[in-house]
């Protein structure tokens, strides 16, 4: 892999991480903020997304829709089909929080985006995780 493409995919997981990190802050702090959680949540999902489409050299639209995403992805790597319901709930979080009467699962997006980041950098090499 050439060092232009490796940067490029750590920059969008760097980025990926600290949206992770930002959820966990604000899910853990005196007075949690949600409803900024759960978007950072749907924002480090996509971002993950994205490095692993960067990685495999493929184009990709600029969008927070996850469900488009998981299923470019699942052309590449069948397994990615079992994060679509994950997709499904976390793509609204990207903009539709903003406006009330949005129910937010705040805790499960967070379990969800831990396990949909861990099943991602699992199908990155070594060289791109640091």
């Amino acid at each position: 892999m050439d060092e232009a493409k490796r940067r490029e995919i750590q920059q969008w997981l760097i980025k990926s991480k600290h949206d992770i990190d930002s959820a966990n802050l604000l899910l853990n702090c005196e007075k949690p903020i949600l409803d900024t959680a759960v978007y950072h949540c749907q924002q480090a999902v996509e971002k993950g997304l994205k490095a692993y489409l960067t990685y495999r050299d493929t184009v990709f639209e600029k969008t927070h829709d996850l469900v488009s995403l998981v299923s470019i992805c699942a052309r590449l790597e069948l397994s990615f089909s079992q994060w679509n319901e994950v997709a499904q709930r976390l793509t609204p979080y990207a903009t539709d929080f903003r406006y009330p009467g949005i129910v937010l699962e705040a805790e499960k997006a967070f379990a969800d985006t831990e396990k949909f980041l861990d099943f991602i950098l699992k199908l990155l090499p070594d060289e791109v995780k640091s």
